[in-house]
């Protein structure tokens, strides 16, 4: 029996599999109203302060919905995948305007077997627009290569538009696989019924008892807000110096890849934890033990603080690199990667840590 499932025989032991279903609906109940009860105060209330508390009330909200969702894309709320798959529909597409096939794709199917491995992982694949790696920088004529130097500076108001490219990107996601061998239909009509309610929801109904210029433009402030708050909770796991990138070692497939390696090493080198407190635990729900969830995301996030404990010590006696940064360090070193470009290694074994109690 391997490492990783001696692991899972654990947890089952411990009730770490149970899934918490009423805390989970509590939580995902909790950020519908920051998100709704955030979107009245800006209307309903005069005066800047009550627009600017109901703004990022209502982002918080939006944030924690889509971690939520994150969750559920895992199955890691219900036991069932039907309501799972409920949950990511309601949360991504209608709740969010991201479209469910395009997540499931990115993150499920693309980014977890492969986390920061250069040429596999899209989600750290930024070209032609941002370079990442020493390699990336090189690339391209002269101007390019000056962009790549100034793009330290410019990321920071670029974040802004993080989550209106998200959106863009899971449209042309959609149109794309339409018309690919293999569509299902039914699912990309879904999919664009929820997306499509998405703008009907935030802008259609509200713009019947405001005037449509406000709606526009609190529905655009919040995406600007949201650009910020998506890069904090997700890329602190995966953008920081600690966090390595791996080259693919000539391997064009993803599963091939992941089968030929030590999964619980390609995890824990490409990833790291932050902490949070109180709220910022509530927001993340469980993305700020990535490590956890990146070998176990089918467990519910409830369980990771104190399955955390033992996973860390596992690691530690068997040589598998565990980091925890402070959540606003995280984001620094998040944002100092657009300036400092990272290393790839070559071979991921060379990540290993001597095991502890062996001499290093």
């Amino acid at each position: 029996m391997n490492a990783l499932s001696v692991l899972n025989q654990r947890w089952v032991e411990a009730g770490y599999t149970r899934k918490p279903v009423g805390v989970h609906l509590l939580q995902l109940a909790a950020h519908v109203a920051f998100a709704l009860g955030g979107t009245a105060l800006y209307f309903l209330v005069p005066g800047l302060a009550a627009k600017a508390l109901g703004l990022l009330v209502s982002s918080y909200g939006m944030i924690g919905i889509s971690t939520h969702a994150h969750t559920s894309s895992h199955n890691a709320i219900f036991d069932a995948t039907p309501p799972n798959r409920g949950l990511v529909h309601l949360g991504f597409p209608f709740l969010c305007g991201v479209s469910a096939l395009y997540w499931w794709n990115k993150h499920v199917h693309v980014h977890h077997p492969t986390p920061n491995v250069v040429g596999l992982d899209d989600d750290v694949d930024l070209m032609p627009f941002f370079a990442l790696t020493r390699e990336e920088a090189e690339r391209g004529g002269p101007l390019l290569k000056l962009w790549f130097r100034v793009q330290g500076i410019a990321i920071v108001p670029i974040l802004a538009l993080n989550c209106f490219n998200i959106q863009k990107t899971g449209w042309s996601y959609w149109l794309r696989t339409l018309r690919g061998p293999g569509a299902k239909r039914g699912a990309h009509a879904l999919d664009l019924a929820l997306l499509l309610g998405h703008y009907v929801f935030w802008i259609g109904l509200p713009a019947l008892f405001f005037p449509l210029g406000e709606v526009v433009l609190f529905y655009v402030v919040r995406m600007l807000l949201l650009g910020y708050g998506m890069f904090a909770v997700f890329a602190p796991a995966h953008f920081p110096a600690r966090a390595s990138f791996v080259s693919a070692e000539g391997e064009t497939n993803r599963l091939a890849y992941k089968k030929s390696k030590d999964f619980i090493l390609l995890q824990t080198a490409t990833t790291v934890n932050f902490r949070t407190g109180p709220i910022g635990r509530l927001l993340c729900l469980g993305v700020e033990y990535q490590i956890e969830h990146h070998l176990f995301p089918g467990i519910s996030h409830v369980h990771y603080p104190r399955l955390s404990v033992e996973l860390k010590r596992f690691c530690e006696e068997n040589g598998y690199p565990y980091r925890t940064l402070g959540w606003w360090e995280g984001i620094v070193e998040s944002i100092r990667a657009f300036r400092h470009f990272k290393p790839v290694e070559p071979r991921l074994e060379e990540l290993r840590l001597p095991a502890e109690g062996q001499a290093a």
